[in-house]
């Protein structure tokens, strides 16, 4: 009589199907290979959790000036510019929207040039110009970007108004402000919730035409 091929000869047998030892063993020696092709080198794998280890700690002395004054305060290195402004040295008019870089609620000038103070670090502004919100008056005078805004009612609620302002004060000083699609243009990293678009264009566009 015929014996039954047992299941070692089965999985040896060209076109015979494997039995479930020897697909378990197959996956297990593919799947290994496998892991070794994309892991990454080993220096490297090992720098990385060496970064991921360092951790941020303590506070250092630093001095940011602001609104043409020298301030001097204590923060973490890793305090944003709108957190050292807001919560060290107690200037509120930024306001702290998205957090991400998103709307341009906490624009300021550094240098004459616009940021989003989010996304920078305090202590990396160190012996730049930095204006904000408060610096643009002198005493009861508005600036001409800040009568504008309150003559063409460009704000609603005004949460955005101050990053609006600051944007719209950069947007002219760059040359930006030539046109209604112009100013639509440079100023759309600014976001209004309420939809004060073609108030706040309008008082942009003013300032560029007296300017």
């Amino acid at each position: 009589m015929s014996q039954e091929p047992s299941a070692d000869s089965a999985a040896t047998t060209p076109g015979a199907a494997p039995t479930d030892g020897s697909r378990r063993s197959f996956m297990k020696q593919a799947g290994g290979i496998l892991g070794l092709a994309l892991a990454p080198p080993l220096i490297g794998q090992a720098e990385r959790f060496t970064a991921f280890s360092k951790t941020v700690e303590g506070v250092t002395e630093m001095t940011l000036k602001v609104n043409g004054t020298a301030r001097a305060l204590r923060a973490e290195p890793r305090v944003t510019l709108l957190d050292a402004l807001r919560e060290n040295l107690d200037l509120t008019g930024t306001k702290k929207g998205c957090d991400h870089g998103q709307c341009g609620a906490c624009t300021v000038l550094v240098d004459g040039r616009r940021v989003n103070s989010c996304l920078t670090l305090a202590v990396m502004n160190q012996g730049k110009e930095i204006t904000t919100i408060e610096g643009l008056a002198k005493g009861e005078e508005l600036h001409p970007m800040q009568a504008a805004f309150v003559k063409h009612d460009g704000f609603q609620c005004g949460y955005c108004t101050p990053g609006q302002i600051m944007s719209g004060v950069a947007c002219v000083r760059e040359g930006h402000a030539t046109t209604d699609d112009q100013t639509r243009e440079w100023m759309s990293g600014n976001l209004c919730r309420c939809g004060a678009y073609p108030n706040i264009v309008a008082a942009v566009r003013e300032v560029a035409g007296k300017s």
